[in-house]
Parts: C-alpha cells; sequence; structure tokens
C-alpha cells in the first residue's frame, strides 16, 4: 500500500548519528525516552557526557560533561536523574537536578543496585532492584519507599520496562528471560500485575503491557484497562496475543468486556516478539511494536485489527508516547527517530473498505449529489474533498483542474495532501491557496525551488523550519543545501540559522567539501566575529584536505581565525611553510624550519622576509648546523633577497662564523653590483680566490671600481695565484704598474710582462720601460719589448721616459721604423719636426708639405727660431690666436688682415674687431685698403660687412655699403646688400630710409617690413608691404599701429578682400562696434570668428543682428554651438514659431543644453517648447511648475518617474497649496527611502502636518511601502496625533525602524508607547528605566514582570525593589518572587531592613530561605522571635544552619517563652558548646534535653556531672536515665560509686544489668574468637605435615647414591672436618640453603 494511503503515517524526525552521536551508544542501556519531549544519550567515549535532545529544538542538543551509568529526563520539565555506582561498593548513587536552575533537587544511596529505574510520573521515580520495586519522589526530603518484591516469574529476567496507571493503583513490571529449550531463539516475556490497593501481585506472561482509561457507556467515571501482548510456545505451537481487561471493576456499574486479538506475525518474523506497547488515547487505538520494527494497530474498544505493516527495517529498542497526535515515538539501532501519527484522511477509507457497489446503468449517488452541488455554488471543504477522492479514484485529474479554475472546490490541507499524490504541481496551487504554509514550503523544497521558499515566506510571512528543511535537502542533494544555505546567509536581517549550525549538519554528513564551500562563500567579508568558523574551515581541511586548506590560506581570504591552533595543525598535515607563517615564537618557527627536504625553497626564502632580522639570523644559524651543506643555498638565497633588512654585515658575519667561504661567494656575488662598499668587494675577491674562482676574481678586479687597490693588490702578492691576470688588472687600473712590472720582474714572470704590454695595456708601456731600466733589466728584452708593441706604444711618454734616463737613443730605430709603416702619429712626427728643425733640414719644405705633425706643438716650437715659420705652421693649423700673437707682436698686420678676411670666421673678427684690441684701427685700415679690394667673393664681402655690424661700426658701414651698392660695383645688385643698406639705416640713420625704399627694389619686403614695425616706423611699413602688395600685412598696421579703423575701412572698400574684410571686422569687433563687425564679417564671408561674434552680440544685445551672422554661418559650418545659439536668439527676440520650425528641420543643435540655458534665463515658454520635443519630462516639469500649470508639471513628473522630479513638482505644489496634486508627487517620493525625509521636513516646515499624516497614511497601502514610512508616520503621530501613536505600534511594529521611534517617543514624553517599543526591541533595560522613572504612565504590574527579568543591568533588580517598596508595596512579594534567581538576597534584606519593612517581603524570604543565604535566615528568624513562632523558628534553625547562632542562641536565652529558651539551648548543643546548652537545659528543667546534650557532646566529665546535678537535686529518675542515655560515656566504677553513697542502687542496677550483659558477651566473643584461632593453627600445622609427608614420598623415588662433586667426595684434606651430612628434603625438594645463602665450606 502506498504510503500516502496508510492510515499510520511514519516520519523521520531526527537520526542521532547526524547531531553528533556515536552509533556504538545508540543501544537500550544508553538511549532513554521517556515522553515526546527529551530523548537522553550517554556516552563514555572520547569522555564521558550526557547529550540531551530536546525535541522541539532536535538540531541543537546540550552536552553535559557527566559520568554515570544512566540518565533519565523528567517528562515534562528540565530535570535531569542521574545514576552511578559507588566505587568500591554494591550501591547506587542516585541524584536529581533541575538544569535550567542548576541546582541538585535531591540524593540518595540505594544499599543495592538499581537494575531498572524509569518515571512513573514527573514526579515520581520507579526504582527496580534484584529483589523489590521502590519509588521515590522528587518532592520534599523522603526517601524511596519499597513498594513490593518481584515475584518469582521476573527472577534472573531483564527488566524492560515498568508502568502505573493514571491513579497510580496499578502497576505492572515487565522483563525478558531467554527462550524455552524448545524454540531458545523465541525471548520469553513475563509481567508482574500489582494492586496497590490490594497489596497483591499476579504473575502472567507478556512481553509488553500499558495502561489507559475508557469510558464504558453508562458509567460516570472511566475505567481503568490494561492491554497486554504475549508470544508464547507450547507443545510446539507459538500463540500470539493481545489481552484487553478491566482492572478494578465499578461494583454496580457495567464492566468492559475482556478482549483479546491475535498478532499475525509474517514466516520471516517467527522469532520476533512485541517489546513496546502505546495506546492513543485521543484515537483509541492501540500500538503493538516489534523488536523487528513491525506495528499492529488494534482499535482498543473492540481489539479488532486496523493496520499492521513494518515500519522500521532495523531493531526497535525503545518508544514513547506522542499523545499531543495521537501516535508514537520510535527509535532503533541506526539511531532514527520515528514519529507514527494517524493519517485521518485515510483511516476511515481504509477501516471502511470499499462503497456499496452500484448497479450497472446508474450514476452513483454520491455524484448526482455532488453534481447538483456544483451547479449551485462552490462546495465546503469537506465535500471538495470527498468529490476528489473519487475523481482522484477515477484518474480524472482534468476535472479538478477545471473546477479550481472555476473557484468550485474550497481549498484545503487535506486536499492537497489527495491531489499530491496524482500531481505535485495540482497540490502545491492547492497548498496556496489554502494558505497551509508548511506544505507550501515543503513541496518547494521538494521541487528544489529554494528561492521560491524565501519569497514565498516573505510574503506570507511565515518563518520556516530552516534548520528542517537544510536536514531534509542534506539527504538527497548535498549541492543544493549549500545552495539553499548560501541563500540564507543573504536573507535580509541575517542568517535564520546560525552558520556554525548549518555547518555541523554538513559535518555530520561527512560533507566536507561541501561545509567548507558554505563557510568559504559566507565569511567572503571576513569579519572578527567570524573568528571561530574560520578556525573550524581550515581546521576540518587540514585534517582531511591539506591542500584545499593550504588553498585557502594562500587566497589570505581570513584574517581572524585562531592562528597558534591552524599553526600546529599545519605542522602535523606537512605543511610546513603555513606553520612558519602562522607560528609567532621562535622556538616553534626554529622546530618546523629545519624540514627543508619538505618546503619548496622559494616559499621558505619568502618567509624568512617577514621575520625579524634577529629572528632570521637565529633560524639561519640553525638551519647552517643541522646540514651546512644542505641548506647552504637556501641561505644563500634568504641572504640575497633580504640583504637590506638583515644587513649585509650581519649575513657577513654569519658566513664567516662557519668559515663558508662558498657561502660568502655566492651571497656577495649577489650583492656586488649593488654594493659601493670596499670592504665587500674585497671580502668577496678574497672568497673567489679561496674557493678557486680565478675568473671570477679576475672579473671583479677588471670591472669593479669600489674595491680598495692597496689591499687588494697586497693580498694578490701575497697569495701568489698561480694566474697573474688578477694582479695585472688591479695595477693597471689603479696605477700600480712599476709596483707590478717588479713584482713580475723578480718573480721571473717575463711572459705577463710581455703580455701585459701587448694586450693588456700597451700605453703603460712607457711605465714599464722606465721600471725595466730601473731593474737593469736587458736592453735587447727592452728593445725587442717596444718592438713587439711597435705602433701601439705612446710615443711622447715613451721619449719622456727615456730623456729622463739619458736613454732617448734607444727609441731611434724606433720611429724611424714606425716613419717606414707609414705612420702618421702626430707625436711621431712631432718628433721627427723637432729633430729636422734642430738641424735645420729644409724646414719650410716639411713645415708645408707634412700632414702629420702638430702645428701648434711646432708653431710654438719655431717661434723662437724664425716667427714667419711659425705663421706658416700656424696657417696651416689654423691656429687663430696663435697667429694673431704672432702677427700682433712681430707687426704682420698685413699677412693678419689677408687671414682674418680668408678665414671668414666671425668669432675671429668679433676677436679683433674689439675695442680692446690696440691694434684694431691698423687692422680696419689693412682690411678696407687692401683685403677686401683684393677680394672678388661675395662671401668674404658679407662676412665683413656682417662683422662691422656686429662690432656696432654703423657709420663705416654705410659709406662702405653706399660705394659698393648705389655706385654700380659689381655687388649693386645684390640682394642681401639692399637689404643690409636699408636696415642699417633703419638702425643707424632713420630719415633716409624711405628714400632707401623708394631706389632700391631687390630687398626682402616682408622681413624688412616687420623689421620696420618694430622700429616704430610705421608709415615706411605701410609704404613697404602696400609696394609688396601685402594688403593683410598692410591693413594690420593700419589697425595695429596707426590704430586708424577708417583708413582701413577705406583700404579694405578700395583692395575688397575677404581677408582684408575679416582683419577689419575683428578689430570693429573689439573695439564694441558689433553691428559693423558682424556686417564686415558678412563681407568677408567669415565664419571662423563666430564664437567671439556670438559673445559680443549678447553682451551687445543685438540678437537681430546676430540671427543675419548666424544664418550666414550655418551655411558654411554644421556646428551645435552655431544652432544652439540660433535657437537661443530666437528666444531672445521672441520669435518662438521660428523656433518651433526650425528645431523640425534638420539641425545639429544640443537641444538639452539649449533648453537647459532657456531655462536659467527665465524663458519658460521656449524652454517649455524644446523639453517638449526632446521628450525631457523631468525638465519640463520644471519648467511648467515655473508657468504655474501644476497639473502639466504631475502629468510630466509621471512621464519622468524620477525621484527629483517629483520632489520639486511635489514641493511646488506644496508651496502654492496644491495639495491634492501634492500628495500624488508625494506618493512617488516617499516609496524612496533616502527622499522621505527630506519630504517630511518639507511638509513639517511649513506646518502642513495633516497633509503630511495623510500622505504617510496613504503611503502605507503602497506596494513598494518600506519600514521609513511606517516610522515616519509614527514619528508623526508622536509629535501631532498621540492618540493614534500606540494602535499603530502594535499593528506595524514588525515594520517600524524602532531605535528612531523610541527617539520620537522620548523626546515628546509618551511613556507608555516608549516603554512598548523598548521591549518590542529587546532594550529590556530601557524599558525597565522607562516604566520606574515615569510610572504613572508607563506601570503596568504584569508587563513589569516580564521585563524585569530580561534586563542585563542587575542594579535595576534593587531599583525595582526601591520602586516598589514606595510606589506598590503590596505587590513586592510577587515582584521578588519573579527575580528570586536573580537578585542577591543579602543586598534585598539590607534594602528592606535599612527601609524598616523588613516584615513586608517574609513570604519572599520563607520562598529563598532554602538558598541559606546568611541575611535572609537571620532576618526570619528575628521575624519568628518578634512573632513569638517558635515552630517555624526551630524549622528554620534545623534546616538552614548559616546565620549567626550564637548571637541567636544569646539573644532568645532570655526570653519569656520556654520554647524560645529551649531552641537556645538546641542551638548551642548544635554549635558544640555543650555546658551552656546543658546549663540553659538544667535552668528550664528540660532535662531530658541536658541529657541528649551530654550524649551527643562525648564528654565524659559532662555526663558525669550531670549524674552529681541529678543526685544533687533529689532526681532519682532522671539519674537512671541519665545512665542509660549516656551509657558510653559514663565509667561504671563512677555510676556505682554515686549510686551506692547516695543510696540509688536501685536506680543504677538497671544501668549494671546492662553493663554486664554487654561485658559477657564480650567475653564470650573472645573465648569463641581464641578457640576458632586455635583451630586454625591446628589445622595449618596439620597441613604442613601432610606436605612434608608428600615429599618424603618423593625422595624415596631418588636414587641412594648420587656422584659427588669435584673435591667433595672421598678422604678430607688435611685431616679437617668433612662435608656435614646432607640434611633431609625442605619445603620444595630442595635442600635448605645455610645463612646468607653460601653452601658450607671445607677446611683447608
Amino acid at each position: 500500500m502506498a504510503a500516502a494511503n496508510a492510515p499510520i503515517a511514519m516520519q523521520e524526525v531526527l537520526t542521532l548519528p547526524s547531531i553528533g552521536i556515536n552509533p556504538q551508544f545508540i543501544t537500550f542501556t544508553h538511549v532513554t525516552m521517556e515522553s515526546d519531549k527529551y530523548i537522553c544519550v550517554r556516552e563514555t567515549t572520547p569522555q564521558n557526557s550526557v547529550v540531551i535532545v530536546d525535541m522541539n529544538m532536535p538540531m541543537q542538543p546540550l552536552r553535559r560533561p557527566i559520568t554515570a551509568d544512566s540518565a533519565l529526563m523528567n517528562p515534562n520539565s528540565r530535570i535531569l536523574a542521574l545514576k552511578a555506582q559507588i566505587p568500591a561498593t554494591t550501591q547506587d548513587h542516585l541524584q536529581v537536578f533541575n538544569i535550567e536552575a542548576k541546582t541538585k533537587i535531591k540524593s540518595h544511596q540505594m544499599p543495592e543496585p538499581v537494575v531498572f529505574w524509569k518515571w512513573i510520573t514527573p514526579k515520581t521515580l520507579g526504582l527496580i532492584t534484584q529483589t523489590s520495586v521502590y519509588h521515590w519522589s522528587i518532592e520534599g526530603e523522603s526517601e524511596p519507599v519499597k513498594v513490593f518484591d518481584r515475584a518469582a516469574n521476573l527472577m534472573n529476567n531483564q527488566i524492560i520496562n515498568y508502568r502505573c496507571d493514571s491513579s497510580e493503583k496499578w502497576l505492572v513490571l515487565i522483563g525478558i528471560a531467554p527462550g524455552s529449550p524448545e524454540k531458545p531463539q523465541l525471548v520469553k516475556g513475563n509481567m508482574q500485575l500489582f494492586s496497590v490497593d490490594q497489596q497483591r501481585s499476579q504473575a502472567l506472561e507478556a512481553h509488553a503491557a500499558s495502561f489507559t482509561t475508557f469510558k464504558v457507556f453508562g458509567n460516570e467515571n472511566p475505567s481503568i484497562l490494561i492491554s497486554f501482548a504475549s508470544k508464547t510456545i507450547n507443545a510446539g505451537q507459538i500463540t500470539s496475543k493481545l489481552h484487553v481487561i478491566e482492572l478494578g471493576a465499578q461494583p454496580g456499574k457495567s464492566g468492559f468486556t475482556k478482549k483479546q486479538a491475535d498478532l499475525f506475525f509474517p514466516p520471516d518474523f517467527a522469532d520476533d516478539f512485541p517489546v513496546a506497547m502505546q495506546i492513543s488515547q485521543k484515537y483509541s487505538l492501540i500500538y503493538v511494536i516489534t523488536k523487528l520494527g513491525l506495528l499492529f494497530v488494534y482499535d482498543l474498544e473492540t481489539a479488532s485489527a486496523v493496520y499492521r505493516n513494518r515500519i522500521s527495517p532495523d531493531p526497535i529498542f525503545l518508544t514513547s508516547e506522542a499523545p499531543s497526535v495521537g501516535g508514537f515515538y520510535a527509535v532503533n539501532r541506526r539511531g532514527q527517530v520515528l514519529r507514527a501519527t494517524v493519517n485521518e484522511s485515510t483511516i476511515i477509507p481504509f477501516i471502511s473498505g470499499q462503497s456499496v457497489p452500484v448497479q450497472p446503468g446508474q450514476t452513483p449517488p454520491l455524484l448526482q449529489y455532488f453534481g447538483t452541488l456544483l451547479t449551485r455554488g462552490k462546495l465546503n471543504a469537506f465535500e471538495s474533498l470527498e468529490l476528489s477522492r473519487l475523481v482522484v479514484n477515477q484518474n480524472k485529474k482534468n476535472l479538478l483542474e477545471n473546477w479550481l479554475a472555476e473557484d468550485k472546490l474550497e481549498c484545503s490541507e487535506e486536499l492537497g495532501d489527495l491531489v499530491k499524490t496524482v500531481d505535485n504541481d495540482l497540490a502545491l496551487k492547492i497548498y496556496i491557496k489554502a494558505r497551509v504554509t508548511p506544505k507550501v514550503v515543503a513541496a518547494f523544497a521538494e521541487r528544489r525551488e529554494f528561492d521560491k521558499i524565501l519569497i514565498y515566506s516573505k510574503q506570507v510571512g511565515y518563518t520556516p523550519d530552516y534548520l528542517f528543511l537544510l536536514q531534509t535537502i542534506l539527504r538527497t542533494d548535498p549541492q543544493g543545501a549549500v545552495n539553499f544555505a548560501l541563500m540564507m546567509s543573504q536573507m535580509e536581517g541575517g542568517c535564520p540559522v546560525d552558520f556554525n549550525t548549518i555547518t555541523d549538519l554538513f559535518l555530520q554528513r561527512n560533507l566536507i567539501r561541501e561545509a567548507t564551500a558554505f563557510l568559504l562563500d559566507v565569511l567572503k567579508p571576513n569579519l572578527p566575529e567570524h573568528a571561530f568558523l574560520q578556525t573550524k574551515v581550515l581546521e576540518i581541511n587540514l585534517v582531511t584536505y591539506p591542500n584545499v586548506a593550504d588553498a585557502i590560506l594562500a587566497n589570505g581570504m581570513f584574517s581572524h581565525y585562531d592562528r597558534p591552533r591552524i599553526a600546529q595543525l599545519c605542522e602535523k598535515a606537512g605543511l610546513y611553510i603555513r606553520a612558519l607563517q602562522h607560528y609567532s615564537e621562535l622556538p616553534d618557527i626554529k622546530r618546523v624550519i629545519v624540514n627543508t627536504h619538505a618546503i619548496e625553497p622559494q616559499a621558505l626564502v619568502e618567509f624568512f622576509g617577514t621575520l625579524s632580522k634577529e629572528w632570521a639570523l637565529e633560524c639561519m644559524k640553525d638551519l647552517l648546523l643541522v646540514n651546512l651543506r644542505g641548506n647552504l643555498q637556501i641561505i644563500v638565497q634568504t641572504a640575497k633577497e633580504y640583504s637590506e633588512q638583515l644587513g649585509v654585515d650581519g649575513c657577513i658575519k654569519l658566513f664567516e662564523q662557519f668559515k663558508s667561504y662558498e657561502g660568502l661567494y655566492f651571497f656577495l656575488g649577489s650583492y656586488l653590483s649593488s654594493s659601493e662598499d670596499p670592504d665587500i668587494h674585497f671580502k668577496y675577491i678574497e672568497a673567489a680566490a679561496k674557493t678557486g674562482q680565478l675568473k671570477e676574481v679576475e672579473r671583479v678586479t677588471r670591472e669593479s671600481n669600489f674595491y680598495d687597490p692597496e689591499k687588494t693588490k697586497n693580498f694578490l702578492m701575497e697569495a701568489k695565484l698561480p694566474d697573474a691576470r688578477p694582479l695585472i688588472n688591479v695595477c693597471d687600473r689603479f696605477g700600480f704598474v712599476p709596483d707590478l712590472t717588479h713584482y713580475l720582474y723578480t718573480n721571473n714572470m717575463l711572459r705577463y710582462i710581455e703580455g701585459y704590454v701587448q694586450k693588456v695595456n700597451p700605453g703603460n708601456a712607457p711605465l714599464v720601460v722606465g721600471q725595466l731600466l730601473d731593474d737593469e733589466c736587458p736592453e735587447d728584452f727592452i728593445k725587442g719589448l717596444i718592438l713587439s708593441v711597435r705602433s701601439l706604444l705612446p710615443v711622447e711618454p715613451l721619449v719622456a721616459e727615456c730623456e729622463k734616463r739619458n736613454r732617448l737613443r734607444l727609441l731611434t730605430q724606433f720611429l724611424e721604423h714606425l716613419v717606414s709603416e707609414g705612420s702618421q702619429d702626430v707625436h711621431v712626427h712631432n718628433a721627427l719636426g723637432k729633430i729636422i728643425i734642430d738641424s735645420n733640414n729644409n724646414p719650410e719644405h716639411f713645415l708645408t708639405t707634412n700632414p702629420y705633425y702638430d702645428s701648434r706643438v711646432v708653431g710654438k716650437y719655431c717661434e723662437k727660431r724664425d716667427p714667419t715659420l711659425a705663421v706658416v705652421a700656424y696657417r696651416r693649423g689654423q691656429c687663430d690666436d696663435e697667429l694673431i700673437n704672432v702677427t700682433n707682436k712681430n707687426s704682420l698686420f698685413k699677412l693678419q688682415a689677408r687671414y682674418v678676411v680668408e678665414r671668414m670666421d666671425a668669432d675671429m673678427w668679433e676677436k679683433v674687431l674689439q675695442p680692446e684690441n690696440e691694434y684694431r684701427r691698423q687692422l680696419i685700415d689693412q682690411v678696407v685698403s687692401t683685403a677686401l679690394p683684393e677680394s672678388k667673393s661675395p662671401e668674404q664681402v658679407s662676412a665683413a660687412v656682417k662683422a662691422f655690424m656686429t662690432a656696432d661700426l654703423p657709420h663705416e658701414l654705410i659709406e662702405l655699403l653706399e660705394k659698393i651698392v648705389l655706385q654700380n660695383s659689381a655687388f649693386s645688385g645684390n640682394f642681401n646688400l639692399q637689404n643690409l643698406l636699408i636696415l642699417t639705416a633703419i638702425k643707424a640713420d632713420p630719415p633716409r630710409v624711405m628714400d632707401y625704399i623708394n631706389r632700391l627694389d631687390n630687398f626682402d619686403g616682408p622681413a624688412v617690413g616687420e623689421v620696420a614695425v618694430e622700429a616704430q616706423l610705421y608709415e615706411e611699413a605701410f609704404a613697404i608691404f602696400k609696394k609688396f602688395n601685402l594688403n593683410v600685412q598692410a591693413v594690420n598696421v593700419l589697425l595695429d599701429n596707426i590704430q586708424s579703423i577708417e583708413r582701413a575701412v577705406e583700404f579694405a572698400f578700395r583692395v575688397e578682400e575677404d581677408a582684408v574684410w575679416s582683419q577689419v571686422a575683428k578689430a570693429q569687433l573689439r573695439e564694441g562696434l558689433v553691428s559693423d563687425a558682424i556686417e564686415s564679417f558678412i563681407r568677408a564671408d567669415d565664419e571662423t570668428q563666430f564664437h567671439d561674434v556670438i559673445r559680443a552680440a549678447e553682451d551687445a544685445n543685438v540678437y537681430h543682428d546676430l540671427v543675419k551672422y548666424l544664418l550666414m554661418v550655418r551655411q558654411k559650418l554644421k556646428e551645435p554651438k552655431v544652432d544652439g545659439e540660433l535657437i537661443f536668439a530666437y528666444a531672445k527676440i521672441d520669435r518662438l514659431g521660428d523656433i518651433e520650425e526650425f528645431i523640425l528641420m534638420p539641425n545639429v543643435a544640443n537641444l538639452q543644453t539649449v533648453g537647459d540655458r532657456l531655462f536659467e534665463d527665465a524663458l519658460y515658454e521656449a524652454a517649455k517648447i524644446i523639453f517638449a520635443f526632446i521628450s525631457n519630462w523631468a525638465k519640463l516639469a520644471c519648467t511648467l511648475v515655473k508657468l504655474k500649470q501644476f497639473q502639466g508639471a504631475v502629468d510630466a513628473a509621471r512621464k519622468a518617474n524620477s525621484s527629483k522630479t517629483w520632489k520639486e513638482v511635489c514641493f511646488a505644489c506644496v508651496d502654492a497649496e496644491e495639495f491634492r496634486l501634492a500628495q500624488i508627487c508625494g506618493l512617488n517620493i516617499i516609496i524612496q527611502v533616502d527622499d522621505l525625509e527630506e519630504v517630511s521636513e518639507y511638509y513639517q516646515n511649513r506646518g502642513c502636518f495633516n497633509e503630511l499624516i495623510s500622505l504617510m497614511e496613504s503611503g502605507l497601502g503602497l506596494e513598494r511601502a518600506h519600514m521609513g514610512i511606517f516610522t515616519e508616520l509614527g514619528v508623526l503621530y508622536a509629535r501631532y496625533r498621540p492618540e493614534k501613536l500606540m494602535e499603530h505600534i502594535k499593528l506595524f511594529s514588525t515594520r517600524l525602524n524602532i531605535p528612531k521611534l523610541i527617539r520620537a517617543c522620548d523626546e515628546q514624553q509618551h511613556w507608555k508607547e516608549l516603554t512598548y517599543l523598548y521591549i518590542q526591541y529587546d532594550e529590556f533595560d530601557n524599558a525597565a528605566t522607562t516604566i520606574m522613572n515615569h510610572s504613572p504612565d508607563a506601570w503596568d504590574h504584569m508587563q513589569f514582570k516580564d521585563v524585569i527579568v530580561k534586563v542585563a543591568n542587575v542594579e535595576l533588580y534593587y531599583k525595582a525593589v526601591h520602586f516598589y517598596l514606595q510606589e506598590h508595596p503590596d505587590l513586592i512579594n510577587d515582584a521578588l518572587h519573579v527575580l528570586a534567581l536573580r537578585v542577591d538576597h543579602t543586598r534585598v534584606v539590607d534594602i528592606m531592613r535599612k527601609a524598616g519593612y523588613l516584615h513586608l517581603v517574609k513570604p519572599y524570604m520563607v520562598a529563598v530561605q532554602s538558598n541559606n543565604v546568611a541575611a535572609v535566615n537571620e532576618a526570619l528568624n528575628e521575624i519568628y522571635v518578634e512573632e513569638e513562632d517558635y515552630e517555624r523558628l526551630r524549622e528554620s534553625v534545623d534546616l538552614h544552619d548559616n546565620f549567626d547562632q550564637i548571637g541567636l542562641a544569646q539573644r532568645i536565652e532570655k526570653h519569656e517563652l520556654l520554647e524560645m529558651r529551649r531552641i537556645a539551648a538546641y542551638i548551642y548543643k548544635k554549635a558544640g558548646r555543650w555546658k551552656q546548652s546543658i546549663a540553659l537545659s538544667k535552668k528550664d528543667k528540660l532535662y531530658k534535653d541536658a541529657m541528649e546534650t551530654g550524649s551527643q557532646s562525648g564528654d565524659r566529665e559532662l555526663s558525669e556531672e550531670l549524674l552529681v546535678y541529678f543526685i544533687e537535686q533529689g532526681k532519682k529518675e532522671c539519674f537512671a536515665a541519665c545512665l542509660f542515655i549516656c551509657y558510653d560515656l559514663i565509667r561504671p566504677d563512677v555510676a556505682l560509686e554515686l549510686a551506692w553513697i547516695n543510696n540509688m542502687i536501685d536506680f543504677a542496677f538497671p544501668y549494671l544489668l546492662q553493663f554486664i550483659r554487654e561485658y559477657a558477651s564480650k567475653v564470650d566473643e573472645l573465648v569463641k574468637y581464641n578457640i576458632e584461632s586455635q583451630n586454625e593453627v591446628k589445622a595449618k600445622e596439620k597441613e604442613e605435615k601432610d606436605l612434608v609427608a608428600q615429599q618424603n614420598m618423593y625422595a624415596q623415588l631418588l636414587p641412594l647414591a648420587l656422584p659427588a662433586p669435584p673435591g667433595m667426595g672421598g678422604p678430607t684434606m688435611g685431616g679437617g672436618y668433612g662435608p656435614p651430612p646432607i640434611p633431609s628434603m625442605g619445603g620444595m625438594g630442595m635442600p635448605p640453603m645455610p645463612q646468607f645463602g653460601m653452601p658450607p665450606m671445607g677446611s683447608y
């Protein structure tokens, strides 16, 4: 049968492993379930604990570290009973605790083990031992009471249940035992039924039983029934029965007829048996549950079978009644907690079976009935359900869809359940219509439409059980569960389920990856409060998937987790680099860092960068200590990377400490290029040399510029490397060539000398030669060395070195050889030249023909010998200064003038024409008279002229030029000379310029004209430009320089050029002649200056002229600026029609910008046209507002739908008092949270309070109404309509911004509403304070009690005490009862004592006295003393000992009431002040109390003194009584002596008899003990004798003679004593050892 049609519905409520319960503890001895409220599980590993599962919150179990053998939760309340065996005894210790109050209620030590226990009522525990049954009430101080003894049939049975009926008059005990020999696998069940009233038991065979009540028809009182199930075997026949019997039939009333029924077990369940029975009072059904998971359901009244099915594939060992749903809970070995409920919609059809058959051809009556109803209207819920059931059975789903579409059926949850069997989608629609929210949510969950769950729940205001939903999804779709959890985390108001709980759900199912995915998503914000979860996600991945944890850590997305904890886990997981990144202590880092074999070197190097300098060096030192060779590369790399942080010196010292020149070499090699420290460079050279890196030594000595050359040279010389190149590099670069030469020569390394001179640096050969000469090296070697270098050898220093040593003759052959080879070296030829000059061997030929010598050197050499030879040498080398000096010194001016003209060098001309030159006049004369006339080169003439101009000799220049240019010379038509003449005249003689302009034609007109302008010769410039037809330049002179617009206009009319008119227009525009300028621009057809024209026209307000100009410009340009300005000009001259016509034509105007400008200039009509055309409704609305066209403005704002526009229109309507239109706008504004407050302030600032409230009230009904509207309306009510405030708050408390409304209520002093808001916002401290400070308005006793218990500030408790004391003293005890668990009772008592109203809180103190607080005890004792209530005082003293006992005793020992004085004596006795107690009792003649006190004191002297007192007082009876009461303390001789002396032997005789009897018994026991001891000794001796005899029997079996050990046989040596004879065999057949364990020695 389908589960949906079954009469009993089974649901999995919980699986215990899903909440962390280990499956090994899901057993009968570890799991208890006393009711449908709690499940209790006892765990023993990894630690002893008790887990309490609240079935209302099953996913939030309470786990407590408790060690116990059994744990039971109370059926109704949070009370826990614990049982544990006392070590080394057979006793059980029972304890009962209140978990909520965290107090122990009761405890008791059972003298025998409790094998089973159970809560039979919420106040009583049933305790079953091996022999008896006890009841223990948790109320009062009573101990367990024995109820009855276990029957014989339950001996050696395992007790599995114990129950009582509702009247507690009938009890039943159930046990199971191994099966009979016929069928041992079938467990035997036994039951003992006990009647409390009759004190009788009856033994029956049964496996399960339960009590219930049933009201028989005609009886006033219900009958008590017992139902029990049995499965027995008799003669091989198995019988299974269910019995229902009435107990204690009511006399004279109709009784319940006994019922029985068969239990049918399928063949596969032949060995199965009932383990539990539950009876549903709600449905009168009996549930029988078997071990293997079968469920039998019977009707209670008739014992008729209703249903049978298997409900669990796993064995069931525990059940509990579920009275609220009429079903039961069952727990199986897999940990499933199953709930069975009656399916009300299917049980009746199931029982009823099929309907009466319909005759063929007839319509069923039920269908006829429903057809008639459908024609008349809509069916009710029951009718809809029944009709739908018929339709579903006939598989006509389409009819249901049609009827639902026509709204003919009333939707209900039952209808949805029915339709769900055939169509889930249709069922969902029915659930939605019926508002069955849980079913809707479940349907969405089944369809995996999780987003719809959230949306639907928000719409209907339903809060689904998100935790249950998540669990459900987890079972089938882990990834879907992740998505659902993420959706929950993004819900408004936060996630409804704690992130940690969600994570635990995933982890309980070992869904590590899903849990990680969820946490990574929700923890993205990286918040401090998520530190625990960050730690958790890292922990679980480090344990299971270290690579995932590594990736998370690499992402760096978390920063608040427990870093030390993660560091440890990383280390365990082998993620050493992550561990290093998280450890913060140096020992931890040093421990981990040595695992370099498992750490990526680069990562390790990067980690060093995070350490401080000291820690890094310590770690590097450890790595070198552990494995110098293996870790050297890492250390070197680290030192390279972080040399700045670690310090180069520190790194160097580290390597030097370990004498690791290799490490030093590699480290300094990377740092060398960036360092300029000589010491570092030297150490690198040293390390390279010592590690054999000679090539690197050679490279560094060659390339480095920072090492100490002297130190390096000395080191290399001392090192005596086989390769001298490094030393050669140092000495060559730093000038130690003589030292190098000396070192190489003295060490016989001549080939390195040759190599150095030939290949390294031939330029230093002169120094080498000089040192070799000093070292007396053979000349042949030196000559060979020089010749080997040849042309590479520098001649000059070589000559100098040889000259210094008078060995120049060595070079003759060398120089000649160079010349013969074609050498062009200047020094070679200089040297030869000097030789030729000195020898006077035709020097002029040499000086003029030799191209290689240095003219300056040789010329200088000739000056002293022949100046003309010097001039020849200097001319050849163009040595200007030297030539001028030698000619001046020797008056050779003609040669000088010719040379200067020929050179055409401006600098040379400047030098010779300087006024400071004393020879200038002579030179000018020679130039004018000789040099220039001789010259035929125009360039030379031009250079000379320019030199004169530069030397500022204008007059001489003009005269010269007039002769050259104006007198028909060869240079008369020269263009440059004509320019030069005019320009010189402009500069030196302006009146002659106009004449030159008229006479000359071949000059540069534009350039000369510009020069004339610069010289302010404006007319001359105008003439030049006009002569050369440069009309624009000419008109510019008129406009800019002469500044005559009239002449310029006249000139423009004459030339009629556009460019000229354009310049004129610009000038007119600058002068402010806007209209004239516009006309000129139009003549010039110039559109380029439209920006300036527009600006000027607007400034001059000549828009008519501007329109003409812009129309001309539009023909040439497509410019938005032009079109826009044209529209603006039209608007300015009020040509709106032209605007409309223009915008309809093609144009490029930026209409938006134009419209904005029109709006800013208040041209609203024109702006309206523009904005309407471009559909800018926002601006159109603003424009219409300006035009006071409010209705149009609202319409435009509606089209614009912009918050800003709505606000502008709204505010304008408010100002114009158009409140209807303002409200229309306001409704569109207030839906925006950010604009709401602005609208509110605007209304309020203008006093429109009622209109604003009306607006807000209208806004409540908006679809997009938000919290701000409700809150703002509340604030307005608080300010202007307080009578509506409370109603508003209560209606919309969930949609209010409570903090804001709290401030408003506080400002307006609405205390009652403020209190309500504080409570809603969980600010109970403020609520309580407000109530107390404003009690006339805000105080309500019941409300205050609810609030005060929730406050966080404990001082408010005591403020509340003061408050009630002052204002409501009649209710103070009620308030204190509420606070009893929270206040300091001592402080409360002090408050009341100071106020003088201690009696007022007596009920409160009585209620809390159980806490045994000293102040409370003393206060109550005072009250009892004052009220003379000795009974209550005695009870208080007995039960509560925490008070000043001596003080109270002293206070009441003189009280007039005897009972008070008796209590004083009692207190003294409790305090151990025996004498005072006895004295007080004797004083009041309370002799019994005195005797008891003496006995309890244990003081013999006090007891005997009391005897003496009784004798003295003649109290013979008291004397006799005291002897017995103080029997253990009084000495017999003292008692007899006192009795004999005082003639009281008769009164002492009973004591004497008792004493004699006691001692006679003791003597008898001693005699008996002595006899038993003697018997034991005799028995032991006999046992020893028997053992010896047995040993001797084995000895007789040994051979008669054994070979003697060497040295022990034969005659004795030396006559001494022989070895003693071997004695008889000892305890274990071995000869006894002599003293000290040494064998006897023979004599020597």
